[in-house]
């Protein structure tokens, strides 16, 4: 099973900037509505694992942090919210249909854009960086987290 991922954030709802200020700089990782991340969250990730903090759906797109896993999945309590953005009306606590992890900072670096991700041979299969891919959380191969910790100096 993979150890590393790519985890998306929209800088406006969460950015790695509010993750350096979050209390223990750790945060769920709320409002993930798409059945593969969910499962990739419910399922695969395990506390330790490694990821790549990237900003989505903002003008320089890209990896700005790296982080860890840091709890083992749980029912995310935005889809109770009757009032939030993230609310469904078929969950139950009985039988939650959304679930979280908490993610933790390991490092705050710099930017590494999606243009310059698209520009190296190295990370050419990257799942993230495939036609069409739409997943807010996608898993990484050793070589490319091994080649992008190099590129960032982690």
């Amino acid at each position: 099973m993979p150890s590393h991922w790519l985890m998306k954030s929209e800088p406006d709802e969460f950015s790695i900037d509010d993750l350096v200020r979050a209390p223990k700089q750790t945060t769920a990782w709320f409002g993930v509505r798409n059945y593969t991340a969910r499962n990739f969250m419910r399922d695969d990730m395990r506390i330790g694992d490694d990821v790549l903090f990237y900003h989505s759906s903002c003008e320089v797109p890209g990896i700005y942090g790296l982080a860890k896993v840091a709890s083992t999945a749980y029912p995310d309590e935005s889809q109770f919210d009757r009032k939030g953005d993230y609310f469904d009306p078929k969950a139950t606590r009985e039988s939650p249909r959304w679930m979280l992890v908490d993610v933790k900072l390991v490092k705050k670096t710099r930017p590494m854009p999606l243009e310059e991700m698209r520009g190296y041979r190295e990370l050419s299969k990257m799942l993230t960086l495939r036609r069409g891919n739409r997943l807010s959380i996608t898993p990484v191969t050793d070589a490319e987290w091994n080649f992008i910790a190099r590129k960032l100096g982690a």
